[in-house]
């Protein structure tokens, strides 16, 4: 019974900052595209229900980050707040080790790592793919978006477009340049008064009307010279890559869109090989690593909240985001050696799990076993040494 009660406070204080810290930190993450996507709104004419769509399928996203960073900071705000007010000091006192202390705050370490496994295997593709087919879908209809005027737009897959002019709705535009590649051996300059963009009713492809303009064609030998003068010419657009002005992380299709059951195909039928290889290994891993960071974070989290402070509170954010940034240098710099091939794709995957795992099962054992920790004493000691040394 005893357990049980100590159980449901430590679970009651824990909860409270980590859904608060949740809707913060999901918060910020959403308000740099919630700004974009309401361009797409005022600026382009799309429906409200749109973009909250949009909002929709960015969230499980942002969650398979902001998850294992609450479970880390809640952790250590609440036992920051107990041990300050003396509680741990008295459970101590009543016979309570640390490891009794585990089971509330492994249970909720658990439920955060089911979750992001679930977000991150099945809901965050879903959600990619939902919102790229979405997009493709506006984009047909609205065909200029993302256009803008007196900007080199290379969001069409082998296009490069400039216009001086660009009308509200991106559809008309004035003084237009593209140079298209998707011939490598033939690229072709177009130049061209004015342009609109228009779309198949039949197909729904989108396609960019130009008038009163020439194309220039130089020959793959760089010795023969081609050009056309033009009344009417019509470029057709691939609208898959017109998205990454809507500031979402599904515009252009990659592994981060891929669901485990293609990847594994992929590999398994070797499709890819060499550099692309590597990046869907290490997505493939990513996937199991990331959510087991919840589980990491709250092994760290525990003992190091325990460590009595007069601010808990903005000590536990202030750990939390030292953590987080160690985290996350750790990870880009896996990623960087995995894709490369330095380092094995999955080694590079898994060593900031491996590396702040063992850390923090240093610092459990050594907790539970009350014992100081010798590098974080002897700081201490030289900065109270500095501060009390006379000018």
């Amino acid at each position: 019974m005893k357990n049980y009660l100590i159980y449901k406070y430590l679970l009651r204080e824990t909860l409270y900052p980590f859904f608060m810290i949740i809707l913060i930190l999901t918060f910020v993450l959403l308000m740099g595209r919630i700004l974009q996507l309401m361009d797409l709104m005022i600026n382009k004419g799309v429906g409200l229900s749109v973009v909250s769509q949009l909002i929709l399928y960015l969230v499980p996203s942002f969650l398979t980050i902001t998850i294992p960073i609450a479970i880390l900071i809640s952790i250590l705000i609440s036992m920051g707040r107990l041990s300050r007010e003396n509680e741990i000091l008295v459970m101590k006192s009543a016979g309570i080790s640390l490891y009794q202390l585990v089971p509330p705050i492994a249970v909720l370490a658990a439920a955060a790592f089911a979750a992001s496994l679930l977000l991150g295997i099945y809901v965050v593709p879903a959600g990619n793919i939902a919102g790229r087919e979405l997009l493709i879908e506006m984009a047909r209809e609205k065909a200029g978006i993302g256009v803008k005027e007196k900007i080199f737009n290379d969001d069409f897959p082998g296009l490069m477009l400039y216009a001086d002019q660009v009308s509200m709705d991106g559809v008309n535009m004035k003084g237009v340049f593209i140079s298209d590649h998707r011939t490598a051996r033939n690229p072709v300059t177009v130049i061209a008064r004015s342009g609109r963009m228009i779309t198949d009713a039949a197909s729904g492809d989108v396609i960019l009307r130009l008038e009163e303009g020439s194309t220039h064609m130089v020959g793959g030998d760089l010795n023969t010279y081609r050009t056309m003068n033009f009344r009417v010419y019509d470029i057709s657009l691939d609208m898959s890559g017109n998205l990454s002005g809507s500031g979402a992380d599904y515009g252009k299709e990659g592994e981060e869109s891929m669901t485990i059951g293609r990847i594994l195909r992929d590999l398994r039928e070797g499709k890819v090989s060499g550099a692309e290889r590597n990046v869907l290994l290490m997505e493939l891993n990513k996937r199991l690593a990331v959510p087991l960071t919840c589980i990491v974070f709250a092994l760290i989290a525990l003992p190091l909240g325990m460590v009595k402070h007069r601010t808990a509170k903005s000590r536990g954010f202030v750990i939390g985001l030292f953590i987080v940034a160690v985290y996350y240098v750790l990870q880009l710099g896996g990623d960087a050696l995995g894709e490369t091939g330095k380092i094995h794709p999955v080694t590079a995957a898994w060593a900031p799990n491996v590396i702040l795992g063992a850390a923090g099962l240093w610092l459990f054992f050594k907790s539970a076993a009350e014992k100081p920790y010798v590098a974080f004493e002897a700081i201490k000691n030289k900065i109270r040494v500095r501060m009390n040394k006379p000018a």
